[in-house]
Order: C-alpha cells, then sequence, then structure tokens
C-alpha cells in the first residue's frame, strides 16, 4: 500500500494534471465506461459538520475507491485549519486490496476547480473577455487561477458576501496581470464567465443578473437545499453537469426541477460535450451553465495521477498492509 501525505500534494499536483484526470474521467462518464456510487453525507451533530463519502469505479482509468471527509465550519477560527478535509482511499480493481492513502485537501481544491475550467473550456464563448467571481474564500483563488488559463481574459470583476475577503481574488487577477474591480451583484452582467463559489441555502445571483452569452459555472452546492442561483435562471440556461443524478438531487437543478421549471432531461453531462455527442453552445447569445456537484471519480482519477508521480519521485511511502 502506497501513502501520500498531503504534505507531499502541493508539490506533486500541477493544474495542467488535474485538468486532464478530471476532463478525461468526465468523458469517461458520459461514454458508460466508469460511474459513480451513492453519496452519502451527512450533518455528524458535532462542531457544525457535514462529513460523507464519495466513490466510484472507472473502468478506463482502472480506479476504484472513495473519499472520506466533508466540512468542518469553524476549523480556520478554532484551528487554522482549512474547513475542508478529505482523505481519498484507492483499491485494487481486480484483488479489491487497499491500493493508496492520498491527503484530499489541496487535491480536492485543484480538482473543483479543474471541473470548472473544464466547463469554460468546452463551453465559454472563446471571444470571453470579463471574468466574473462570487465568492472570495480559499477555493474561490484556486477556481480564478485554473479559469484564467482558459481563456485570454481582460478584466476580473468578484463580489463576496464579506467584501473584506476580496482582496484574495484580487490578489490572484493580479498575478496574471489582470486589473480586478469589486462589484455589486447587478454589475455580474458585464461577466462573459461567472463562478460561483459559496456555501449558501438561498440564492445569490437572480436570473436577471447574468446576460445573454455568459456561461456561469455553480460550484458550490453539493448538499441537499444548498442554493447559489435562482432557479429561473436554469429555466434561462442550457444546463450540464458532472454527474445528472447528483445536480437534480443535490446540485442546483434540484431547486429548477422542484419549481417545475426544468426536466432531468434538460440537464446534460459536461462529458457528452467532451466526447462530441453532445453540441455543448449553438450560439453567442446562449447563457451556458455547469452544475458542478463533485463527483468521487474526480478525486480517484486526480488521486491515481499523484500516487504514480510520487512513486516516481520517491516521495510515496510504501506500508506493508
Amino acid at each position: 500500500m502506497w501513502i501520500v501525505p498531503e504534505r507531499e500534494i502541493a508539490d506533486l499536483l500541477t493544474r495542467d494534471a488535474s485538468f486532464d484526470a478530471v476532463e478525461k474521467v468526465f468523458a469517461a462518464m458520459a461514454a458508460g465506461d466508469a460511474y459513480n456510487f451513492p453519496v452519502i453525507r451527512e450533518a455528524i451533530g458535532h462542531e457544525d459538520a457535514l462529513y460523507g463519502f464519495k466513490g466510484g469505479f472507472d473502468g478506463v482509468g482502472g480506479t476504484l475507491g472513495l473519499k472520506a471527509g466533508g466540512y468542518w465550519p469553524h476549523n480556520l477560527e478554532k484551528r487554522n485549519l482549512i474547513n475542508h478535509q478529505s482523505t481519498v482511499f484507492l483499491f485494487d480493481p481486480d484483488t479489491g486490496k487497499v491500493a493508496a492513502m492520498v491527503g484530499g485537501n489541496y487535491l480536492t481544491a485543484l480538482r473543483t476547480a479543474a471541473a470548472s475550467s473544464v466547463s469554460i473550456k468546452h463551453l465559454a464563448r472563446t471571444d470571453a473577455k470579463v471574468m466574473g467571481m462570487v465568492g472570495a474564500g480559499h477555493q474561490a483563488t484556486f477556481q480564478l487561477r485554473a479559469a484564467l488559463e482558459q481563456r485570454e481574459f481582460e478584466k476580473v470583476i468578484g463580489w463576496n458576501y464579506h467584501p473584506e475577503m476580496l482582496p484574495n481574488i484580487e490578489k490572484v487577477a493580479n498575478e496574471a496581470g489582470v486589473p480586478f474591480e469589486a462589484v455589486e451583484l447587478e454589475g455580474l452582467g458585464e461577466a462573459d464567465v461567472v463562478i460561483s463559489i459559496t456555501s449558501t441555502f438561498a440564492p445569490t445571483i437572480m436570473a436577471d443578473h447574468i446576460s445573454a452569452g455568459t456561461h456561469i459555472a455553480c460550484m458550490g452546492t453539493d448538499t441537499k437545499g444548498k442554493q447559489e442561483v435562482e432557479a429561473a435562471l436554469l429555466a434561462r440556461a442550457t444546463v450540464f453537469t458532472d454527474e445528472v443524478a447528483q445536480s437534480i438531487s443535490i446540485g442546483e437543478a434540484q431547486h429548477a426541477i422542484e419549481a417545475g421549471l426544468i426536466q432531468e432531461a434538460d440537464v446534460h453531462q459536461i462529458g457528452a460535450v467532451i466526447n462530441a455527442t453532445h453540441k455543448g453552445r449553438t450560439s453567442d447569445d446562449e447563457i451556458t451553465l455547469f452544475d458542478g456537484t463533485g463527483v468521487g471519480l474526480q478525486d480517484l482519477a486526480v488521486s491515481a495521477a499523484i500516487v504514480r508521480m510520487a512513486i516516481e519521485q520517491g516521495v510515496a511511502i510504501e506500508v506493508d498492509f
């Protein structure tokens, strides 16, 4: 069994490697060669924490396993630890024997950012110039760095519930040589691409905040009841997701489905666009929306890549288990 500690992940995993792993596994899912297991996610009644498991099997990549972890909202203020905590376990699909244990915190941040950037690559207008951010926490910085690599953005605009946190994403924009401007929510209409990465249970982005032709990636809704955007926005948009079953049950689509504004058939896999079995964006005026619920296969694909790199570089720890 190989162990790759959390401390090694940042030096091993690049955005390019994460993007490639996520894009390939989305394609495998849409082709029916990989599937996710049902998600378990529970409020444990301690520290206001959400804890659960995501897993799956990729027959093409040969990855089998699960990610265990969740969200401890008081970690940062109480312990100076990030609020998201997780570990990935990989198993040999031929024998069922445990193959690896991988630190999942930095990995989760990069794979989540990779998912939204995959959606930008395949769904945003090629002439997109203004990048919009809703959210300015730890994960938002990863999202913005990855997004800025997908188009020749000339400006970043941002909004956050706590405006004092906006310098987090302003710093990322400035490092990329792109000017930043704080805006009100109504100002999102200027954006050609919007990423929303918040943990809210009431919509922040209204349908009339988003202009025709915009691509929006909703990356914060992964639990029953969470909601980042008004349900009416999904009715205006062509909706894509990582996995349809999650989108309609714990993702943004849950609310539009419940309101009768869209049907399950209106939600499409991003992997189908990657595989060219779905046409994706069809016009410059079309609003496209990616509902990134986060699937276990993303974690497994990226973890498998990390283990390979860790073994090659001699930093993986081998134990007899």
